[in-house]
């Protein structure tokens, strides 16, 4: 299968890019790209391993979860299956306000 990432999925991996740079090292955001990088290319080829995320939301309601590697384990991908296709949806530290954060923009909680 092959991945495709939403506008959000990709301003999400910025901001979390970002982050590291200013605080941890420019290193660090790397390995964090190369973490998720390889977590989309897991689920490319295992596309129902992440389990539905069960949300009620209707726009929400098809989408599936699986955690970046580690050390980045605190850090959710969600997706879809659509076809042949997995479209990367979002991407959120885990102990933030999800179901409520899915709905709105990247970069809204600053």
């Amino acid at each position: 299968m092959s991945v495709r990432k939403a506008d959000a999925f990709i301003a999400d991996i910025e901001l979390q890019f970002e982050w590291y740079v200013v605080n941890a090292s420019w290193e660090i955001a790397e390995r964090y790209l190369e973490a998720v990088e390889a977590t989309c290319k897991l689920l490319a080829e295992h596309p129902q391993l992440g389990p539905r995320a069960r949300l009620k939301h209707p726009r929400l309601r098809d989408w599936r979860f699986f955690l970046v590697f580690r050390p980045f384990h605190k850090h959710i991908l969600f997706y879809e299956v659509e076809g042949e296709h997995i479209l990367m949806r979002r991407a959120m530290h885990g102990q933030r306000e999800l179901r409520r954060r899915l709905l709105e923009p990247p970069g809204s909680e600053a």
